[in-house]
């Protein structure tokens, strides 16, 4: 492994262990056992480092949307398997559980860009998907922005805030009432 990718694997782990306000380049150049000197060759300052790995997650994050499309199914399946795919990533991957609980805790601003960064891509996602589906006649025409926020927003609610006072929904349950909700009030 390079030394700039060795920095990248041990900067995720303390931002994914400590979160980012308690991460140091220091601490990231003991995990990666390198000198902070060498840290400041690839990456300006702590912030660019970060993004740097935000964005990484973002790349795994439309690869796990992309890789729940199948061409024979419909919209609505294709949407629903990418968004419990996309959702369940950032409900178990370590760094952006981290991520979530020091925004809820400590509101620092670095941790707000990055977790709004990863939600528009969600949503980037999703209206492209969805004008697709208007233009295939699937779906009736809808503004896309608003659409995309509402049904994340209700995936998030069913899979994350839901769980909190409820017994958890299992995908076929939370699929039966998503299309209830969405697909009767948009679809044809």
């Amino acid at each position: 492994m390079d030394r700039r990718q060795s920095i990248l694997t041990a900067a995720e782990k303390s931002f994914a262990m400590f979160g980012y306000k308690a991460t140091t380049v220091d601490q990231i150049a003991k995990i990666a056992n390198v000198g902070k000197g060498t840290i400041y060759t690839f990456f300006s300052n702590k912030e660019e480092l970060f993004y740097e790995i935000v964005n990484g997650l973002v790349v795994e994050m439309r690869h796990v949307a992309e890789g729940a499309f199948r061409e024979e199914h419909s919209f609505y399946e294709n949407l629903h398997a990418a968004l419990i795919g996309v959702l369940e990533l950032r409900r178990t991957h370590q760094l952006a559980v981290k991520l979530s609980q020091e925004l809820r805790e400590l509101n620092t601003s670095p941790v707000k860009a990055a977790l709004r960064t990863l939600e528009t891509a969600v949503l980037t996602f999703v209206s492209k998907e969805l004008e697709k589906a208007i233009e295939k006649g699937e779906v009736t025409p809808v503004r896309t922005d608003v659409a995309s926020f509402l049904m994340m927003k209700m995936y998030i609610a069913l899979i994350f805030d839901w769980e909190e006072n409820n017994e958890p929904l299992n995908e076929k349950e939370m699929a039966t009432i998503l299309e209830t909700f969405v697909m009767n009030g948009i679809g044809k």
